[in-house]
């Protein structure tokens, strides 16, 4: 129901909290989501937000890939059992596109 009043809308990146749009909290989880989304984007996954437009460069997503493996690598044995799958489970999803895209 609207009762007169418009839910706002916030711009791409951001999230509605106590009326306000504000960055997302800071947390290994952001970081580990804007690097995947990163390389979606770089894959061909996912329209530029800007264009519209879904564009592929296979360098800029092994790069990404590549800084979330070294994530992985320097941060093992302080990860939350969570943030460990997070990061393994998207890594794997990840290489597994690249590999069926440059085969």
């Amino acid at each position: 129901m609207d009762n007169g009043k418009r839910e706002k809308c916030c711009p791409p990146g951001q999230v509605l909290k106590d009326g306000k749009c504000v960055l997302p909290e800071v947390t290994f989880t952001t970081l580990v989501l804007s690097l995947n989304t990163s390389a979606l984007l770089h894959l061909g996954e996912l329209e530029d937000p800007e264009t519209g437009a879904k564009q592929r460069d296979l360098a800029l997503a092994k790069h990404t890939i590549d800084t979330l493996r070294l994530l992985e690598e320097k941060t093992a044995g302080n990860l939350t059992d969570q943030e460990k799958e997070l990061l393994g489970n998207m890594l794997y999803d990840l290489r597994m596109r690249y590999v069926q895209l440059t085969r």
